[in-house]
């Protein structure tokens, strides 16, 4: 038995493929978590806002003598404040934000008892990392921002 179809049968079953096709993609994107899309920051417009306050704290840490070094090596990451300062003086906190997913963003709050700070290896997954510091030292902010491949 041969199966006839006509050419609008032929159409109609075309489209509606179509439909399925573009139907199943809508389902992967709303639904599975493998798709998860999500905004770098939930409260943007809120970020937005500062970013003026930002860009001054960025520049008083560019107009000192020596702003903050990262440096990767064997054992992890290492952070060195300006050496002007007393460690015992720098407070604040250091953010990493990985974009690919927040699940592994984590925060470090400053606490130091040399011009240094090390992030161990164990913490930090392969990759590109945002990290953003904000430090305070004698009532000064100030912000530094590095995008880094670890």
């Amino acid at each position: 038995m041969k199966l006839k179809i006509s050419w609008p049968t032929g159409i109609v079953i075309a489209l509606v493929a179509f439909m399925i096709f573009i139907l199943s993609f809508v389902y992967k994107v709303t639904f599975l978590p493998e798709y998860d899309h999500h905004l770098v920051s939930e409260e943007y417009y809120k970020d937005e806002l500062n970013y003026q306050q930002e860009i001054n704290k960025e520049n008083k840490g560019v107009a000192l003598k020596e702003n903050i070094k990262i440096a990767k090596d064997s054992l992890g990451l290492n952070i060195e404040f300006p050496n002007e300062f007393k460690s015992s003086k720098i407070t604040g906190l250091i953010t990493f934000v990985r974009l690919s997913n927040n699940k592994i963003d984590f925060n470090i709050p400053i606490q130091l008892t040399s011009n240094k700070i090390l992030i161990q290896k164990a913490k930090l997954v392969e990759g590109r990392w945002d990290v953003k510091i904000e430090w305070n030292v004698n009532n000064v902010d100030y912000l530094y921002k590095e995008k880094i491949i670890f």
